[in-house]
């Protein structure tokens, strides 16, 4: 094994872990009665890619549509999604978030991010929070890429 490739895989391995905990916590953060993880992350990917049929967001979460029909209905039922019939092909319909969802969505994020800031500001240094800052872009990029 190369020297790269071994940097590389326990880099992988790092980034794995460390997302897994950090995805953990942030579901810990949420209250009773809030969206679960995969309901937010579903309203999320409707958010940034919306109007999306449950096909196409399947796919992207890299799940079975089935299983993707399960987390849309919850949405439904709670009134945060709406669907429309697709202009294309009306035997499909599109998803797009509700204004309900749209204020669900933004104070989920809120109350994450709010207590992720105090932990960055309780237990990092600056230089440490502008390396994490840093950090974030190529984590997304590497997250679009594998």
């Amino acid at each position: 094994m190369q020297p790269r490739d071994a940097l590389n895989r326990s880099t992988a391995t790092s980034i794995r872990v460390a997302v897994g905990m950090l995805k953990r916590r942030t579901g810990e953060a949420l209250t009773d009665g809030q969206l679960t993880n995969p309901e937010l992350t579903v309203l999320a990917q409707i958010d940034r890619n919306g109007p999306i049929t449950v096909a196409d967001l399947a796919r992207l979460q890299q799940i079975t549509p089935q299983a993707m029909g399960s987390t849309v209905a919850s949405l439904e039922k709670h009134g945060l999604v709406t669907r429309s019939p697709d202009p294309d092909d009306r035997r499909r319909s599109l998803l797009t978030v509700s204004s309900a969802g749209s204020d669900v969505l933004h104070s989920s994020r809120d109350v994450i991010s709010d207590r992720m800031a105090v932990a960055l500001g309780e237990s990092f240094t600056d230089d440490e929070v502008a390396v994490l800052a840093a950090a974030a872009p190529l984590l997304e990029r590497l997250a679009q890429r594998f």
